[in-house]
């Protein structure tokens, strides 16, 4: 009970310099670390004769620095006890940064590179777009599972691994992408990632140089196209109709095309078989690589998916990449992609000189998660539940939204995506402030456009949002629709 008391031994870095007052130096540095907040109020410092072994001088330098800060009441000694950091302290607390680095600049794009759509909502009625319900997850299991893979003997046995992955869970994933998307993988196949967007990066890494074409939907996945800008590669929109991604208009010198064909990101749409079949063949005509992001494949209501890419493609150009973030947590920071044989090598490497590899103890736990079938449980169990969620948002945008918002038809996946009804006369960016200030969190179409003038309409996530609390969230937004 003591040691809760009086807190652990703080490990204090002192560094001395010459033979000079070394006393005064011990005593400004602890100074500079009570007053900048980096020792504490009630904290508890190293005993003097143990600073005194570690600094390499006498013990009573070490007691003279600390009678001074005990006098000024920067410390506090107590009896049996030790000294301590004065309560009172912080006070006196100053901010301590980082030098300002005048001159010291990023490359252009960073200067003013746009925060890319993202992040949960706030209020109490959240339609953010790609977050999960974290409520129906099976969280017991997943814990009770990443405890067994943490037990003491497991890690005795862990080593740095290999780039791609834990070998259990590539081969966890080749089996679960192909029986649920047909997608053909070998365990060998398959490259663990921090989430899609470590996909993207690694992908981007290997095969943009700057000035490289890269072709991305319109409007699309805006932290796609700022990955892709970052790296140095020019950028087109490519426009979306009711079939996905119009392949006619792809530049002709585009070196790289990223689609999300199952469930368009955020339109909804999936690209038709006939578009898929000329997409491919246009990538072999060009010698392009195409970048397939299954987004929200797994969440469907109707209709039986169409096959992706990936598995119709028998070229070696496309690069399917899956995340488990909206399946299970956001919080994972699990994805992978399933490269063509030619281009695994250079990922790898890539991987490796990235991150080397990823936290083997959720990899682990994953690769059994889906194994035992918890995940595909999980997403009967969600499909069921967000179908319910989306058939209410639908029917109220059709019912309450008429002459305003008109839904883009969509039969999968956590969102549903509303354009302005021609005719309408309405200031969205006013609409979404005014059900922000009402406690309605909801996104503007214009903000997943790359290209001017941007599309208008809105995009309604209902993962987040309970399926009672849909009715009065919309109303929120019509009501902020009839606002002058």
């Amino acid at each position: 009970m003591l040691a809760e008391v009086i807190g652990p031994i703080m490990d204090l870095h002192i560094s001395l310099a010459g033979r000079g007052d070394l006393a005064t130096q011990i005593y400004r540095q602890i100074l500079d670390a009570v007053v900048d907040g980096r020792l504490r109020p009630g904290e508890r410092m190293p005993p003097t004769r143990e600073l005194a072994r570690r600094l390499a001088v006498s013990r009573n330098t070490v007691a003279l620095a600390y009678e001074r800060l005990t006098a000024e009441g920067f410390l506090v000694g107590r009896v049996g006890a030790g000294t301590f950091v004065c309560r009172e302290a912080l006070d006196r607390r100053r901010t301590r940064t980082a030098p300002a680095g005048r001159g010291v600049e990023p490359r252009r794009f960073w200067r003013t590179a746009p925060s890319p759509v993202t992040g949960f909502g706030t209020g109490p009625y959240d339609f953010t777009v790609g977050v999960p319900d974290i409520q129906i997850f099976p969280l017991e299991t997943w814990r009770r599972l990443v405890a067994q893979e943490l037990r003491l003997a497991t890690i005795q046995q862990a080593d740095y691994s290999e780039p791609a992955g834990h070998p259990g869970l590539r081969a966890a994933i080749a089996r679960y992408v192909g029986v649920a998307r047909s997608v053909r993988a070998a365990p060998d196949d398959v490259l663990v990632t921090h989430g899609a967007q470590q996909a993207l990066d690694l992908v981007g890494r290997i095969l943009i140089e700057p000035g490289t074409r890269v072709a991305v939907e319109e409007p699309g996945y805006p932290p796609a196209r700022l990955l892709f800008e970052s790296l140095g590669a020019r950028v087109t929109g490519v426009p979306v109709d009711g079939e996905g991604l119009d392949v006619a208009a792809l530049p002709a010198d585009a070196r790289l095309v990223y689609v999300t064909p199952s469930h368009q990101y955020p339109l909804g749409v999936p690209m038709s078989l006939r578009r898929r079949a000329a997409l491919l063949a246009w990538a072999e005509r060009h010698r392009a690589v195409v970048v397939e992001d299954d987004y929200d494949s797994e969440f469907r209501f109707e209709d039986r998916p169409l096959e992706p890419l990936q598995s119709i493609d028998r070229d070696g150009r496309v690069v399917y990449i899956g995340t488990f973030s909206k399946t299970m947590l956001p919080m994972l920071r699990l994805g992978f992609l399933v490269p063509p044989a030619s281009l695994r090598p250079a990922l790898v490497s890539a991987k490796r000189l990235t991150d080397w590899h990823g936290e083997l103890s959720n990899q682990a736990a994953l690769a059994r998660f889906l194994d035992d079938g918890h995940l595909a449980r999980h997403v009967r169990r969600a499909t069921r539940v967000y179908a319910d969620r989306h058939a209410a948002v639908v029917g109220a945008l059709r019912r309450d939204f008429a002459g305003w918002l008109e839904p883009v038809p969509s039969v999968a996946g956590l969102h549903v995506c509303a354009r302005l009804a021609p005719g309408a006369d309405v200031d969205l960016t006013a609409v979404v402030r005014r059900a922000a200030e009402a406690g309605v969190a909801v996104t503007e179409l214009a903000r997943f456009c790359g290209d001017r003038p941007a599309q208008h309409g809105l995009v309604i996530g209902y993962g987040a949002l309970p399926t009672d609390r849909i009715a009065k969230g919309l109303s929120v937004i019509r009501a902020s629709l009839k606002s002058p």
